[in-house]
């Protein structure tokens, strides 16, 4: 799947279960997301004719670097990690931590650090192009659990989404989409944009289509996580979610 903004050319790449990995193509300069199994994403790379010069993971967790060795073994590849995980992720090239400078095809990438999910998860964020590659930070009508972190931690990251321009394009590390809509139905049963958008969600899923990229405007609609006002309500609704 293609998804074209300001000239920038998401890839979508399903792999695993249901994560997704991405590959980030811009006046021929290519960058490839979180890859979490080689295979497929090397398959897209070559039907593509595509070469990349960097890689840039989130966090530390295996289903989103697996794959980074066999991508820096084939195209020599840059791998840009965050600066927190260095001792947990092999072979990084760079490490980036919020306020880093760096750059993708002239386009300056904002790096924020995003603790919560994971200590040193960090999300990548092109104003230029209005997307952020956001891992397992925030999900469509949903969010990470805080293996690592507090709650207190990733409603504090959260609120750096929502400080994000409305037609900001959130990428995320995972298709949960449709699991998410009905817990966040059990949390607010009345949301019109929300019933409203749990049908779109289950006739995409139902036809095997991605609910992936969202949009921070969709989701602040929709996503219970980021409506919850202060941090001890968002405490509370993924204690909730946890065990839904």
């Amino acid at each position: 799947m293609n998804e074209q903004l300001n000239g920038t050319n998401v890839i979508l790449v399903p792999i695993l279960s249901d994560n997704y990995s991405y590959i980030l193509e811009k006046n021929g300069d290519v960058a490839v997301i979180d890859p979490g199994q080689p295979e497929p994403i090397i398959n897209e790379l070559k039907n593509r004719d595509l070469t990349p010069s960097i890689i840039l993971n989130t966090h530390h967790h295996s289903d989103h670097i697996a794959g980074n060795k066999a991508i820096m073994d084939q195209y020599g590849a840059t791998l840009i990690a965050p600066e927190k995980d260095f001792h947990r992720i092999p072979d990084i090239d760079i490490s980036v931590k919020e306020g880093s400078p760096l750059t993708f095809s002239s386009e300056k990438i904002q790096i924020l650090e995003t603790p919560g999910h994971t200590n040193g998860h960090i999300c990548y964020y092109l104003p230029e192009s209005k997307i952020i590659f956001a891992g397992d930070l925030i999900f469509a009508m949903g969010c990470g659990r805080a293996f690592e972190g507090t709650p207190e931690e990733l409603f504090n990251s959260l609120q750096k989404i929502k400080a994000l321009p409305l037609e900001t394009q959130i990428y995320c590390g995972h298709e949960y989409t449709l699991a998410n809509a009905e817990f966040c139905l059990s949390i607010e049963p009345d949301n019109v944009d929300l019933i409203a958008r749990h049908k779109i969600v289950k006739q995409y899923r139902d036809n095997n289509l991605p609910t992936i990229p969202t949009t921070l405007e969709e989701e602040l609609k929709t996503n219970v996580f980021l409506r919850a006002e202060n941090a001890s309500t968002f405490a509370d609704i993924r204690a909730k979610k946890d065990n839904f």
